[in-house]
């Protein structure tokens, strides 16, 4: 096999386990009341089958690349697709809530590596003029997810049984599995420094004590609880600061932020994709609850975002070239908030040509600018920090992932209950996540529009980083 054949295998099979891991966050929402039917628990018990999985790639997450420097990226990017399709085998097999929680925990495991492991063997084996094209081609994979995701779960819940949910990863898996053992590039395991088990441990905590702030799971003192653990994460995130300056080989360096663009894309992935991430949580929600569709109908009103979002990528290389980073995603981030505040203006009267347009604007700006805010973020990054760097930006996804869901559920539960509306809350919550995903505009004005030092990354031996 020549080495294009052998690159174009490998963007295949990043992005199959990319769209597994993906599609698992969100094909379980529009299917928990059957799961709660099934398994005689009260759909509002389901939570934890949800925060089970998140939480554990939060916690697993930065672990990813030494991992990766320490055995090689083909061998832990085997065992996580094996592990994640266990953990659905398990999921598949639960007769209750703890089981279920235990097997999602499994699955977590897997999916906290098949993101990051994936996009740095990636970074590690396409040259940087096809590094922009190539994330454009792995991260459609991760749009169409949790795009299609509702009406797999709404489909299989109706026709089938909800436990086809998880089934559906075990041939996916099979094929990645086989794929990888076939096609993925062998590389020898490197001399990785000892775990910062410490470091891990800071940020780790950090990053659930904010999610958990956004969704306290407590109903007395809400707001203390909330305040309490924003505090708990702050005070970890900040410690690691002076702990990472001691330490010699710290999980993360703190030398990754003297790259400007890795820092400026960092926090703007964090605000840009909180609005995102809520979209495909709060829109099956809005149709089923407010416009009266089946969790089907809703989950195919989806499909015009998905289909927009890969004719989409096509678009990104040139336009970057032509405009910069900079140039592009200020535009392009204008669109996405506009796009999630026009859900607002959504209602039963609204006609379904407008709702496919709305729909398709945002699955296009949408996939373009992940791609976009991925490629800016780790393309000025050198051999050496491509692990720890990768890890570390997987970290912030998941963040903003839950962050998303737990904010913009939160707004229409408030909103809601405020105006005794829930259309109203609905609406509020959209134009909310939107302006939010709006402010991210003003992060990526500090691009720098050369942010491709990628003579560094060329020379850097193979396996240096972590």
């Amino acid at each position: 096999m020549n080495k294009e054949s052998s690159q174009t295998a490998l963007l295949w099979i990043v992005a199959t386990g990319f769209f597994m891991q993906a599609l698992d966050t969100t094909i379980v929402n529009t299917a928990l009341p059957s799961i709660a039917q099934s398994l005689h628990e009260s759909p509002l018990a389901m939570q934890p089958i949800v925060v089970a999985y998140t939480l554990t790639m939060a916690l697993l997450t930065p672990a990813s690349g030494w991992l990766a420097d320490r055995f090689g990226t083909r061998r832990v990017y085997f065992a996580a697709i094996l592990i994640f399709v266990l953990g659905s085998i398990c999921c598949s097999s639960a007769h209750s809530l703890n089981q279920l929680v235990i097997a999602r925990v499994l699955q977590g495991i897997g999916g906290s590596m098949l993101l990051p492991i994936g996009r740095l063997a990636v970074l590690r084996s396409v040259t940087s003029e096809q590094y922009v094209s190539a994330l454009a081609f792995v991260s459609v994979a991760g749009q169409v997810g949790p795009i299609v995701g509702p009406t797999l779960g709404g489909w299989f819940a109706e026709a089938i049984s909800w436990h086809w949910i998880f089934l559906i990863n075990v041939p996916i898996g099979a094929i990645g599995l086989a794929a990888v053992h076939r096609y993925l590039p062998r590389d020898t395991s490197g001399t990785a420094p000892p775990f910062d088990i410490a470091g891990c441990a800071l940020l780790s905590l950090a990053m659930i004590a904010f999610s958990l702030a956004t969704d306290a799971p407590v109903q007395t003192h809400r707001a203390a609880w909330s305040a309490g653990l924003f505090a708990v994460g702050l005070i970890a995130a900040l410690a690691y600061i002076p702990y990472a300056k001691r330490r010699r080989n710290p999980l993360f360096r703190l030398a990754l932020f003297s790259e400007p663009n890795f820092s400026v894309g960092l926090i703007g992935n964090l605000v840009c994709r909180i609005g995102s991430s809520a979209v495909p949580f709060l829109l099956p929600l809005l149709m089923q609850l407010q416009l009266g569709f089946t969790p089907l109908h809703s989950g195919l009103m989806m499909l015009p975002a998905a289909l927009a979002g890969t004719v989409a990528k096509r678009w990104i290389a040139p336009l970057i070239q032509r405009y910069g980073y900079d140039t592009f995603l200020l535009v392009n981030t204008l669109v996405v908030g506009g796009a999630i505040v026009a859900f607002a203006l959504i209602s039963k009267g609204t006609p379904l040509a407008v709702e496919i347009v709305v729909l398709a604007v945002f699955g296009a700006a949408n996939s373009m600018q992940f791609a976009a805010m991925n490629s800016v973020t780790l393309k000025g990054l050198s051999r050496a920090d491509a692990g720890s760097g990768n890890s570390l930006f997987s970290m912030v996804q998941m963040l903003a992932m839950g962050l998303g869901v737990s904010i913009g559920g939160g707004l229409v539960n408030l909103f809601s209950a405020q105006f005794d509306s829930a259309a109203m809350g609905f609406r509020l919550s959209f134009v909310c996540v939107g302006v939010i995903t709006l402010l991210s505009a003003l992060v990526f004005r500090r691009l720098e529009n050369e942010p491709a030092p990628a003579r560094v990354i060329r020379r850097a031996p193979q396996g240096a980083g972590r």
